[in-house]
């Protein structure tokens, strides 16, 4: 079969790409621009067009078209496919009916999700379980990709909640991580969050399992709320004994990290893995790609931490940046963030002041908001700016600098940064930092 993935380097839809290349498929796919992804992704054989969309980037053999949440319909390439009447699944469609084919343990929630996911594919990799693991992020054990391939009934997925995306699951245990208002662009607000939340979890089977983090509020807010009301429920929380043999043992810090292996851990005792097992499989994994990912650089005339993260909601920068405290306490430690969409800036802007007026670290360089491409609306963009945001932060250790500048002003500085913390969802990792 030929497969043609419209936004084919998007990290989940790469993932599945990269499925299917696995299984003997070929595979085809364009994007806007070229990425490691991509470039990954033709070396192990697909055929990726980089640039506009245009019809001619559907091969005349053609059998089912994948495309991105946020590829619109109007997009030559889905209108092409429309007129030859080929068959077209969105990025949840065609994972779904993966999901139907295996024992799929989906793990969701606003926070957590590629870190739990990864922990839980590793663990259940070194213990023998042989699983499919799709996840929103690249492991190194997983020769730096963000897709295994298992000969096993198990498909370990991240469950996205945009668009409603995991509506279109059908797991038979589900993990949920945290609960939180974001992608208010599409959800409006946290009542409708949470409404879509309780429908994703209704969808357990009777013999189904559902995982959850007992000191999320808003989970527990979920499950009073329930239809189902005989959803077998395991709950984990950080108070339980085990918490503090994970921190101990653990390689990637902070709090937040400990709770994410505890939902890997009671998942893997569903699955009648060993705790033995579990906690050495834990106290192997060295954290994924842009999830705490440190190595030293040279900055300027002398060299420092480096470490570059994902984290793009206010939730996500306070606890990132207090772990990096917590590691270093005596370090100089600055940050360089990237806002990610402007409705997302916008909509939690009072949460995005406060994560950085309480942030326990030395300076904060804010640049300009990465634009998501189709997914932004005009209106929002005039109302808000990283510039607002450092005036609305005020403090003088909170500046802004427009992306372009950043690395000189980081080498005239250099003397001041023991770690440097580069963060956001966009392409800010790309800076040109420096080599081991």
């Amino acid at each position: 079969m030929r497969i043609h993935f419209i936004g084919i380097g998007g990290i989940g839809v790469s993932a599945l790409a990269q499925y299917y290349l696995t299984k003997g498929h070929k595979v085809s796919g364009s994007d806007l621009t070229p990425s490691e992804i991509t470039q990954a992704l033709k070396k192990k054989g697909a055929i990726i067009k980089i640039g506009a969309h245009k019809k001619g980037n559907v091969p005349k053999d053609t059998d089912l078209i994948v495309y991105s949440p946020a590829v619109k319909p109007d997009n030559p390439e889905r209108t092409e496919a429309v007129k030859r009447k080929l068959k077209i699944q969105s990025y949840p469609e065609a994972l779904g009916e993966l999901t139907r084919q295996h024992f799929t343990v989906a793990v969701s929630g606003t926070h957590g999700k590629s870190t739990t996911t990864a922990m839980l594919g590793l663990l259940l990799t070194k213990a023998g379980l042989d699983p499919t693991v799709i996840v929103g992020t690249k492991l190194k054990e997983f020769k730096d990709s963000n897709c295994r391939v298992g000969k096993s009934k198990y498909l370990i997925i991240e469950a996205d909640e945009h668009f409603a995306s995991f509506l279109n699951y059908r797991p038979q245990i589900i993990v949920l991580t945290t609960v939180e208002a974001d992608h208010l662009d599409y959800y409006k607000n946290l009542r409708n969050i949470m409404r879509t939340f309780r429908k994703y979890v209704e969808l357990l089977p009777q013999d189904g399992i559902l995982v959850a983090n007992r000191e999320d509020k808003n989970i527990s807010q979920i499950l009073n709320t329930l239809r189902k009301v005989r959803i077998k429920t395991l709950f984990y929380s950080t108070k339980q004994k085990e918490a503090k043999n994970l921190k101990r043992i653990l390689k990637v810090p902070g709090a937040h990290n400990v709770s994410n292996a505890l939902a890997a851990l009671t998942v893997a005792r569903v699955l009648k893995v060993s705790d033995k097992a579990s906690f050495k499989a834990l106290s192997g994994y060295h954290g994924s790609w842009r999830r705490f990912e440190e190595k030293t650089v040279r900055l300027g005339a002398r060299r420092c931490v480096l470490i570059s993260d994902y984290g793009h909601h206010p939730t996500e920068i306070k606890v990132t940046l207090r772990a990096v405290r917590e590691k270093y306490p005596k370090k100089k430690i600055w940050c360089v963030f990237q806002p990610h969409q402007y409705q997302r800036t916008y909509y939690l802007f009072k949460d995005f002041v406060k994560a950085f007026r309480k942030a326990p670290i030395n300076r904060t360089i804010i640049t300009d908001i990465y634009d998501v491409a189709g997914r932004e609306e005009g209106k929002i963009k005039k109302r808000v700016s990283s510039e607002k945001l450092v005036k609305a932060v005020n403090r003088k250790n909170v500046i802004y600098l427009p992306k372009g500048e950043i690395m000189d002003y980081l080498k005239r500085n250099s003397k001041e940064i023991d770690a440097l913390m580069i963060m956001g969802a966009g392409d800010i990792y790309q800076l040109d930092i420096g080599n081991k």
